[in-house]
C-alpha cells in the first residue's frame, strides 16, 4: 500500500472462527426417552439458531417411551470430550433412569459441569441431576413423585425453574415453557419471544 494509505489488520483465523460458530446444544437421547419433550426442545432451540446435536446414549436409533423411534446423530461417546454451550437431558422412562444410572453420562455431566456448561433437564431426567451431585442447594423441579431423587435440592413446584446454570422442568406439559427458557438463556430475551409469538404462545 502506498506511503499514504493505511493497513487494517485481517482478523485471524481463530477469531473469525469464534466469530461465526454458532452456540451449540446437546441432546442427550436414552432408549425410552419423552418424545414430545426430545422433539419440542430440539426444535425450538433449531428456531432459535442454536446448533443442536442429538447424542444416542444406547445407540443411534433411539426409541421412545411411546414407540416413536429417533435417529440420533451422532453417539454419545463421539461428543464425550466436546465443549457445549448447553446440555439437554429429556425425561420419559426409562429413559431417564438410564441418564441416571449410565456412568458414560454420569461422567459427561461432570465433565460438562466442571467446564461451566448450564445443565438442563426435564420430567424425571432431573434424577440424573441429582445422582451426579449436582443440584445440591439449588431449586429444582421435576416429573411428580421423582423428588426424593433431587437429592440436595430444594424441590419447587413451578413449571421452569433456573438457578444458576442449572435449568429444570415438571414434565410434557411444560416442554415449550422449557424451550423457550433455554433459548433466552443461550440466545437472550427477545430472541425467545420473537420464537414465542411465532408460535403463538
Amino acid at each position: 500500500m502506498g506511503s499514504g494509505g493505511s493497513s487494517v489488520p485481517l482478523a485471524s483465523a481463530a477469531a473469525v472462527d469464534y466469530l461465526s460458530r454458532m452456540v451449540r446444544a446437546a441432546v442427550l437421547l436414552a432408549e425410552g426417552f419423552e418424545e414430545l419433550e426430545a422433539v419440542t426442545i430440539i426444535d425450538v432451540l433449531r428456531r432459535g439458531e442454536v446448533e443442536v446435536v442429538s447424542l444416542g446414549v444406547t445407540g443411534t436409533t433411539v426409541r421412545g417411551s411411546h414407540g416413536i423411534s429417533l435417529l440420533a446423530e451422532r453417539a454419545l461417546a463421539s461428543g464425550a470430550q466436546e465443549a457445549w454451550d448447553l446440555v439437554v437431558l429429556p425425561g420419559g422412562m426409562p429413559g431417564a433412569s438410564t441418564l441416571r444410572d449410565d456412568p458414560r453420562v454420569q461422567a459427561f455431566l461432570h465433565a460438562q459441569r466442571d467446564r461451566g456448561t448450564p445443565l438442563a433437564a426435564i420430567c424425571a431426567a432431573p434424577i440424573a441431576l441429582g445422582r451426579a451431585g449436582l443440584l445440591g442447594g439449588r431449586r429444582a423441579t421435576c416429573f411428580p413423585g421423582f423428588e426424593a431423587q433431587l437429592l440436595g435440592a430444594t424441590v419447587s413446584a413451578e413449571a421452569v425453574v433456573e438457578d444458576g446454570d442449572v435449568i429444570t422442568s415438571r414434565g410434557p406439559g411444560t416442554a415449550l415453557a422449557f424451550a423457550l427458557a433455554l433459548v433466552a438463556r443461550l440466545q437472550g430475551a427477545a430472541q425467545a419471544d420473537k420464537i414465542r409469538a411465532s408460535m403463538l404462545a
